[in-house]
């Protein structure tokens, strides 16, 4: 299975990927078939180059320097995922929103991690989430891989892992601590797809 990779900064659990495919359950299963950021100074790019993995930027502004309507640039991003022949999508920090037309196309083939044990703190993003996981006093706090719908966070759950929040826990500590659950569940949710082992009805994922 072809795999397209969306990102718009350091793409931090994108090296977990590569490591499985390479080393892992991924291995002769998978393949990156190409790497899109909005961000031409992104890391995850700098890291795309760095494995020799197909890779391009493009900009979410036209060259008046106006934003992009929703749907002209996400055909943009379809044409380039099309051309390298990607059946699955991941996004890794992705910070732009799909529109419906996307949406419907790639539905169950798309996506995402949120770094909270959802429905918690959805619409939230990166730091912000474990900010509010410190301030509201959670216990447990944790990781949801979900497939993109038209909502915020509010897709279909794939996987989930908890990880417990200690006393004297910062932002960084725990951050640090749920992308290392990331970076094990971004493989084995793959892996699931890329063998045909889930089954989507309504808005739960059934794992055979």
């Amino acid at each position: 299975m072809n795999i397209g990779i969306l990102g718009s900064t350091k793409g931090s659990d994108l090296p977990a990927i590569v490591e499985s495919i390479d080393h892992g359950e991924l291995k002769g299963l998978v393949e990156i078939a190409v790497i899109i950021s909005n961000n031409k100074n992104s890391g995850i790019l700098e890291k795309a180059r760095t494995y020799g993995i197909k890779n391009y930027f493009v900009s979410p502004m036209d060259k008046d320097g106006k934003k992009f309507e929703r749907t002209q640039y996400d055909i943009k991003i379809d044409e380039i995922l099309e051309n390298n022949y990607a059946e699955l999508l991941i996004n890794i920090g992705w910070m732009e929103l799909y529109g419906g037309w996307f949406v419907d196309k790639w539905r169950n083939k798309c996506m995402n991690m949120h770094p909270s044990l959802l429905p918690a703190f959805a619409g939230k993003m990166d730091l912000d989430v474990h900010r509010e996981v410190l301030k509201r006093g959670c216990k447990i706090t944790g990781c949801s891989l979900i497939f993109v719908d038209e909502g915020k966070d509010t897709g279909p759950i794939i996987l989930q892992e908890p990880v417990p929040v200690y006393w004297d826990d910062d932002v960084d500590s725990l951050k640090t601590r749920v992308q290392k659950e990331e970076q094990k569940m971004y493989p084995r949710g793959i892996e699931l797809c890329a063998k045909g082992k889930l089954k989507v009805e309504g808005r739960k994922v059934l794992i055979n």
